[in-house]
Parts: C-alpha cells; sequence; structure tokens
C-alpha cells in the first residue's frame, strides 16, 4: 500500500511562537512532521506526494469542543453509531477537529446506552471521516433542579459512586468530563472518586454558593460549565457560582459565545479577568445546528429553533428557557473577535490548546508543532472554513474554495 505525504503550502500559519507567512507544513503518517517559512519539497520514492495549496488562507490548529451535544441533525444520546458519526462531521465542516460527545439528563438506562455506543466507537477506531471522537462529557444526571434549564427535571438525581461507576463501565473509561452541582448530597464523595479515575469536574446546573463554590475546588473540581447560564447568578452581597467561577482563578470557564446566552460585554470581560489559558470556547450545540428552523427534540423535551436561537417550547407553543445553541466553532471565533476586539491569535488558544490541557490531551494536539497531530484547518478572510483535516485525513473541503492540486485537475477533465 503506497502512503501519502501531504504539504501544505501558502499559508499564513499560526504556531505558539506567531504567524508564519507564506509558509508550508509537512504531514507525514498523521503527524505534522516539518513546518517552513517558504515551500517544502517533499521527496520519498515510496509514497505519493499530495500537495495542498491553502490560497493564503490562515492554517489553524483544529477546533477542540469539549461540549457538544450535537449538530447536523444529529444526537449523541441517541446510541446510534451513525448520530455520532454524523455529528462529527457536521462540525469538522465548521473547524472542529475534536470533540467530547456530551450526554443529556436521562433515565439510568438511556444514559447507558449513550455512553456504550460512544465508548464502543472510541475503543475500537476508525480512520476518521470527521471529527476525531476523544471521549465523553457527562452533563447530567446529577444536577440541580433549581438551575437544571433544558435538562429534564424529571431525571434529575443525586450523585451516587454506585451509578457513576455504571457510567464508567458503559463507557469503557471514556469519560473525560462530568458536570455536576457541588451542593447536592454526596457531591463531595462522587467528585473525589472521578477525580481518582481521572475525570475532569465541572460545576455547574448548580445553585451553589461562593463557598461551596471554594470547597469544590478543593475536592478537585477545575472547571465551570456555561458560564453564567445555569447557575445561581453573581449578588454584590453573595458571589454566588458565576462570581466564584469568575473569581478563583484555578476554575477554568466555558463560554457560549453566540451573543444569546451572554452579553458580549461580559465575554469581553471574561477574558480580561480570568488568568491565561482559564476561558474555554464551546458550541453547547444541539441536534438542530445547521439544520432549519422548526421544532426539534432535545432528550425528551420539545424545543424550537428560530434565528439560530434554541428555546424550551412552552405548553402554549410560547418561547420558554433556552435549550442548547445552534453555535459551531468557527462562529465561536468569529464573535469573539467582534465582542473581545483581541486578534484571532490571542483567540484561538481558547477553541485549541487550552481546551487540550483541560482534558489532558495538549501532549498531541492544540497547537500547530513538529510530531503533534495533523489536526489542521484552513480559514478564509470570511471566517469561513475551507478544508478540515484529522490526523493529517482531510475530512472536509468546501466546494470552490482552497482547492488542492488534485482537485483543480480533476475540474480541468471536467
Amino acid at each position: 500500500m503506497k502512503h501519502t505525504l501531504t504539504v501544505i503550502f501558502n499559508a499564513r500559519i499560526l504556531t505558539p511562537d506567531g504567524w508564519i507567512e507564506n509558509g508550508s507544513l509537512l504531514i507525514n503518517d498523521g503527524k505534522i512532521a516539518q513546518i517552513a517559512d517558504s515551500e517544502i519539497h517533499a521527496e520519498d520514492e515510496g509514497k505519493e506526494i499530495r500537495r495542498v495549496d491553502a490560497g493564503g488562507g490562515l492554517l489553524l490548529p483544529g477546533f477542540i469542543d469539549i461540549h457538544v451535544h450535537g449538530g447536523g441533525g444529529y444526537d449523541a444520546m441517541l446510541g446510534s453509531a451513525e448520530h455520532i458519526q454524523g455529528m462529527c462531521r457536521f462540525h469538522a465542516s465548521n473547524g472542529t477537529t475534536s470533540l467530547l460527545a456530551t450526554t443529556l439528563t436521562a433515565t439510568h438506562e438511556e444514559i447507558i446506552t449513550a455512553l456504550e455506543c460512544a465508548g464502543q466507537l472510541i475503543k475500537t477506531g476508525h480512520e476518521p471521516d470527521g471529527a476525531n471522537l476523544l471521549g465523553v462529557h457527562l452533563e447530567g444526571p446529577f444536577l440541580n433542579a433549581a438551575r437544571c434549564g433544558a435538562q429534564n427535571p424529571a431525571d434529575l438525581r443525586d450523585p451516587s459512586i454506585e451509578e457513576f461507576d455504571a457510567f464508567w463501565e458503559a463507557s469503557q473509561g471514556t469519560i473525560k468530563l462530568m458536570t455536576i452541582a457541588p451542593e447536592l448530597s454526596h457531591a463531595e464523595e462522587v467528585i473525589r472518586y472521578a477525580v481518582s479515575k481521572g475525570v475532569v469536574i465541572s460545576l455547574g446546573h448548580t445553585d451553589a454558593d461562593f463557598a461551596t463554590m471554594r470547597r469544590a475546588t478543593e475536592w478537585g473540581a477545575t472547571q465551570v460549565t456555561h458560564l453564567f447560564n445555569g447557575m445561581r447568578s453573581l449578588h454584590h452581597r453573595e458571589p454566588g457560582a458565576a462570581g466564584g467561577a469568575l473569581m478563583l482563578d484555578q476554575l477554568a470557564v466555558e463560554l457560549i459565545c453566540d451573543g444569546i446566552h451572554v452579553h458580549p460585554g461580559l465575554i469581553k470581560w471574561a477574558f480580561d479577568i480570568k488568568p491565561e489559558g482559564k476561558v474555554l470556547l464551546i458550541t453547547d450545540s444541539m441536534c438542530a445546528a445547521g439544520c432549519p428552523d422548526g421544532e426539534y427534540l432535545l432528550g425528551k423535551l420539545p424545543v424550537i429553533m428560530k434565528q439560530g436561537k434554541v428555546y424550551l417550547k412552552q405548553e402554549d407553543g410560547t418561547e420558554g428557557g433556552l435549550a442548547g445553541s445552534s453555535l459551531t466553532m468557527i462562529e465561536a471565533l468569529a464573535n469573539a473577535v467582534k465582542f473581545t476586539g483581541m486578534d484571532i491569535a490571542e483567540l484561538v488558544p481558547a477553541l485549541t490548546i487550552h481546551p487540550a490541557e483541560q482534558i489532558g490531551v495538549s501532549h498531541s494536539k492544540g497547537t500547530i508543532e513538529p510530531g503533534k497531530d495533523a489536526d489542521l484547518i484552513i480559514v478564509n478572510e470570511q471566517f469561513q472554513v475551507c478544508q478540515t483535516f484529522v490526523l493529517g485525513n482531510r475530512v472536509y473541503a468546501s466546494e470552490g474554495l482552497c482547492l488542492d492540486d488534485l482537485d483543480r485537475e480533476r475540474r480541468d477533465l471536467t
């Protein structure tokens, strides 16, 4: 079998040391082999040389979405390989090269089914045709009914080590992140136990006060789920969960950067006051992302998407609370540039290396450096994803944009 070397050239490459203008990059066996400030002329008699013209576009590390329920009509909770792979393909077309399939509050059996499916896909492995499934984000059922948002209140319950163990076994040990309300009964013992298994603990859907948030960091919590949403708000006499998220430097915070879930001014403020590396942009997108406006289901709950906003459908058909998002990671980046005034290079780490560090994969993902996985995207000035590479495989190419030489040849022949 003849293997392939890939050379991406004519690119503006974002590296940890800054931009390389008119740069090129060599991919070999799924890894970044070389980066140069001029065109790389690769030669290998045993390998086919594939050349990709980036058209002067930005070559960025692929996005890592650690909180995503679905997209493109696909839903991680349905316990179907087709659905998980479908959402991975959809999000790859929007710049995501790795993700955590995120669950919802549901019955024990429904969560088990979803976890078994995700765990099996991860453990069996396959050549990716979309974003790489890195693991699971267990969001629910250990959440507070007072702050449940679009999580089904009928299925909420207190944490237990026994149920967490069942989830862990079903996932084949692939739970990387768990959202939990720290004020619930037995939360401390479950948090400590999950941390001992290597699970990152994110505090969310919580009515915790500031003191409880601080105690939770002592138990091992290091993250906060979708800051400002699904939590006790900031008050000048009681900072609450939101205040704790902002004031406790050891906590990284997720942000849904769509301008709907969080005011643009607060997004800028979070970047201003949190330490470097502690703001993580996520989508929290559900199955309707990338689909037409209309009615959908989030778990068992009916929702409506209208002009990109997803909300719970009330019994009388009126608009209820927010129910996830229709956001994509490339949109999150574009919005963050607009909302904060920061440079792209300053913001990309919030979608790449910082989530990679949070879930323990920064040794192989999150930046463009020799030896790391070739998880890469080519983006134009209009924040459109032109091509997406996962482990060196091109899993997405936008028709008519950034076509490589082989694509041009095929077009000429037709």
